[in-house]
């Protein structure tokens, strides 16, 4: 083994005759011939370059001189000074393992709206006046009958048991609700007793008709055929909560319209970090609530069978999902990634130094996320595996590089490898990443937060990923020994690779006339591609969300919340203001209140002329095929024609019924559908998502035209609100947002490859092959119906992030090759049997890496890693196939040289 340390002029690679440079290694001295320019020196210092009295512009001279010097101190500090490297490592991972500490999930609905979107401050402001509907869904089908003593037994004992836990306000079940046909009671009756069905007075097989036919409580309570009941659970609003939330969008909403003063601003900016702290423990706690509402509900499956449902619990359960999705693909591609690693380079060094870059990579960005508590979406949960699988794109480029000079030159000093390894790859590997990062960066384009979030953590996570790559690997390498050359019989990744090159030198138009079929194919596809899919349809089969909101929606009245809000018309407002001012010069405008008349006579819909109004729009609305269940104060009348005696009510009559009703009755007959005022009406609408027929925007925008057109209402009196119209508003901008993203990084990535290669056709050329893929992928998705969703929206972006990492490896050699003796195909041959070898590990790796996401319940996460692998190999083909043509073709190098 040598004992010497032979390392000479790391820059150019080849000796100079005039000046001599000392090195020193293991106690030896020696003497090499070294360039007279600049040259590095392990353990030497440099004088420091000479100063001018006049300054002056840098010349490339002067500017390669710099690049030399900060060349020389990058390498004397990896491989002269590793200690300083492994101190900082070792602090880098403390630093970020005690910050992962506040590493934080999010699947609240805030997590899914968009950025700035005016239909969630209405939803918003809805909730508040209407009550939240941040509550638990239980349906319970016994095995025994529904209203037999068992039954009912065991379903007050889960109510209570419910009721006990310190952040539920009620529960709301079958015993709970007022029956007044069970027999039929009189309006002076119940002012005198509300009876339930634990009263004694009521008959059990009276109420299971009131409960199965009442326009009330069918399709609430319980369902048509009488097997299945639900429990309501309220929680217990935080007001400490809902008042940061307010002050926050206020503020925000604020800003929307102008600049905010200093103040303001840094109140603003208070308000933001003690809410996302509050809301942190408050989904914690959310999700503590939940396990045990889960525990209770276990305890009486022999009974019946029982699912939960409801928005806290959803989002409750994503939290599960993420965690579950990083813990199995984190977990799950490392390993997947170990043994690629052991079958492709058959060494341990191989294996453990990439595997040691990629985990730092991954505790640094889980450190760093917790640091600036930047919370991880269903969006973003696949970051670990992103995280791997770009770093270890970085890795193998790295080692097969060192590999190739290992059997080129197995007699040239070890270190003299590692430098000539970095100096090689630090340039396409800097843009690489750097296209990477554009490419995450064109989601931040997008309207919708998670999306943007992703595209913000990926482009930090790759810069991280490309300096721990280029910190370590050198640094590690240099320690230890130099290894043998690994002898291989039978290349076979290169003969796979040169046989690309062989196909495409023989059959070169076969193989662009098939690539432009395949265009025209996938733009077609793009045009078939749709944004409409069911929120259920996101979930497994066998998940518990999935089943319990199939039961919901097939027996139950739907489970998606639309509220059509109908107001007064202009011209009421106007009058009533123009009373209120002349009565009250001095206090404004007033709403009216009940006064002498009542309600009915003061208020724009409860009274009789406007009630038939409100009649024939929940008519209208109980009568479209894709709506569940509808409440509204039509629902409310019909209860208090029957307290009449079936008899038609008139405006006094209403506003003695409204003042003299019991207040546990108006809260669930009045306060849900009708402002306090009278002048606002809501119609409590549930669709049912498992309609295969769904088209949500068709359907928002047929009941906002219907009410105007066909009801004669005004457009400005209709306002259509609800976790529908906030999902849908989602679905929407996904088709915008997609073509925005693929323009933006479209335009950056062309812009950087002008800056490499400054040429603009080589440019132009190599934006094709991922351009290629990523429409190759979309087009599939039209053909083969798979929607946009807020995962697929993300895989043209990264398709032609990570696509593009391989084209500039391959531009790179390619133009070395070329170099050498003017021949296009030539340099192509040994560019595919070189570079092209590491482009199919990198790609194979790649594609299979995704393919861990196959065991995700998500299932828009299942459609993200297969899609994505997918695009992975097409990628691969097309730098393989169509780069190398199309350089052949048009020749951006410059022309071939004759023989």
């Amino acid at each position: 083994m040598n004992e010497h340390r032979e390392f000479v002029n790391l820059v150019n690679n080849v000796p100079y005759p005039s000046h001599k440079i000392k090195l020193r290694a293991g106690g030896y001295e020696r003497f090499l011939e070294a360039p007279p320019r600049f040259v590095y020196t392990p353990g030497a210092r440099h004088p420091p370059p000479p100063t001018h009295t006049k300054p002056k512009a840098l010349g490339a001279a002067d500017q390669r001189m710099i690049m030399d010097r900060l060349t020389a101190w990058y390498l004397r500090l990896t491989l002269d000074r590793p200690w300083i490297i492994m101190v900082f490592m070792v602090l880098f991972t403390a630093v970020a393992v005690y910050y992962a500490q506040g590493f934080k999930l999010d699947a609240s609905a805030d997590s899914l709206t968009l950025e700035n979107d005016r239909d969630l401050r209405y939803y918003r402001a809805i909730r508040g006046r209407y009550g939240s509907d941040d509550f638990l869904f239980i349906t319970y089908t016994p095995r025994a009958d529904i209203l037999s003593d068992a039954t009912l037994a065991d379903i007050k004992a889960l109510r209570d048991e419910l009721a006990s836990m310190e952040r539920i306000s009620s529960v709301t079940s079958l015993l709970d609700v007022p029956l007044i046909d069970s027999p039929r009671m009189s309006f002076s009756e119940i002012q005198d007793e509300t009876r339930t069905l634990e009263h004694p007075k009521v008959d059990r097989e009276l109420a299971r008709r009131e409960f199965t036919q009442s326009r009330l409580y069918r399709n609430l309570l319980m369902s048509p055929n009488g097997k299945t009941t639900t429990l309501q659970v309220n929680f217990k609003r935080d007001k400490r909560y809902h008042e940061l939330l307010q002050k926050r969008e206020g503020l925000r909403a604020k800003r929307l319209e102008a600049q905010l003063s200093p103040e303001e601003q840094t109140e603003l900016d208070a308000v933001t970090r003690e809410f996302k702290h509050y809301s942190s423990g408050f989904r914690e706690q959310e999700s503590t609530d939940i396990a045990r509402v889960r525990a209770i509900l276990d305890r009486h499956k022999e009974k019946a069978e029982i699912h939960l449902g409801g928005l806290p619990m959803v989002a409750s359960d994503m939290i599960d999902f993420i965690r579950n999705d990083i813990r199995v693909f984190g977990v799950g591609v490392a390993l997947f990634l170990i043994t690629l690693l052991a079958i492709a380079f058959k060494r341990p060094r191989w294996v453990l130094l990439p595997m040691l870059i990629c985990i730092l990579a991954g505790i640094g960005m889980i450190g760093y996320l917790g640091l600036v508590e930047w919370p991880v979406t269903v969006v973003s949960s696949n970051f670990i595996s992103l995280m791997l699988i770009l770093t270890l794109s970085l890795s193998v480029h790295l080692i097969v590089r060192y590999e190739e000079l290992q059997h080129e030159r197995p007699d040239s000093d070890h270190l003299w490898k590692v430098g000539e390894t970095i100096k090689s790859k630090f340039t396409p590997s800097l843009f690489t990443a750097l296209t990477t990062m554009v490419a995450f960066a064109s989601l931040i384009f997008s309207d919708i937060r998670p999306v943007m979030d992703f595209g913000w953590m990926m482009m930090v996570g790759v810069g991280m990923a490309f300096v721990l790559a280029f910190l370590i690997f050198p640094t590690v390498l240099a320690l230890l020994k130099p290894s043998t050359p690994v002898f291989r019989r039978v290349d076979v990744t290169a003969r796979i690779t040169r046989r690309f090159a062989r196909l495409i030198e023989r059959r070169g138009k076969g193989t662009l006339i098939i690539y432009g079929a395949v265009v025209i194919l996938s733009v077609l596809g793009i045009f078939k591609l749709t944004v409409e899919n069911s929120f259920i349809d996101y979930f497994k089969k066998t998940t518990e969300i999935y089943q319990g909101m199939l039961l919901i929606d097939r027996q139950v009245g739907g489970t998606t919340p639309l509220d059509v809000i109908l107001n007064p018309t202009k011209k009421f407002l106007a009058f009533y203001a123009e009373e209120q001012a002349e009565a009250f010069p001095d206090e404004g405008l007033k709403i009216p209140g009940e006064g002498e008349a009542g309600i009915s006579g003061t208020s724009f819909w409860f009274n009789i002329f406007e009630l038939e109004t409100v009649s024939k729009v929940h008519e209208y609305l109980e009568g479209l095929s894709q709506t569940g269940k509808v409440l509204s104060l039509d629902t409310t009348m019909a209860l208090l024609t029957q307290l009449n005696d079936d008899k038609s009510l008139d405006n006094w009559t209403l506003a003695i019924m409204y003042k003299k009703m019991p207040e546990k009755v108006k809260r669930i007959v009045f306060e849900p559908y009708m402002s306090s005022d009278g002048n606002q009406v809501r119609f409590a609408v549930r669709i049912i998502d498992s309609d295969p027929e769904l088209k949500r925007d068709a359907l928002i925008k047929q009941i906002r035209s219907d009410l105007v057109e066909k009801l004669g209402l005004k457009p400005e009196q209709v306002e259509l609100s609800g976790m529908l119209v906030l999902y849908n508003n989602v679905l929407q901008s996904l088709f915008r947002s997609q073509m925005l993203t693929l323009s933006v990084v479209f335009v950056a990535i062309m812009l950087m490859f002008g800056l490499l290669f400054r040429s603009v056709r080589l440019a132009a050329i190599c934006v094709v092959p991922t351009l290629v893929a990523a429409a190759l992928i979309l087009g599939m998705m039209g053909w083969f119906g798979i929607p946009l969703d807020i995962m697929t929206i993300t895989i043209a972006a990264i398709t032609i992030g990570i696509g593009v990492d391989d084209t500039i490896h391959y531009v790179h050699r390619i133009r070395e090759e070329f170099a050498l003796d003017g021949d296009y195909w030539a340099a192509v041959r040994r560019s595919h049997g070189s570079v092209g070898r590491a482009i199919y590990y990198t790609s194979v790796t790649i594609t299979l890496g995704f393919s861990i996401l196959a065991l995700s319940n998500f299932i828009p996460s299942i459609y993200f890693g297969l899609l994505t692998g997918l695009a992975m190999v097409v990628a691969l083909i097309a730098n393989l196939t169509l780069l190398p043509l199309l350089i052949v073709v048009f020749k951006p190098l410059g022309q071939a040289r004759s023989a």
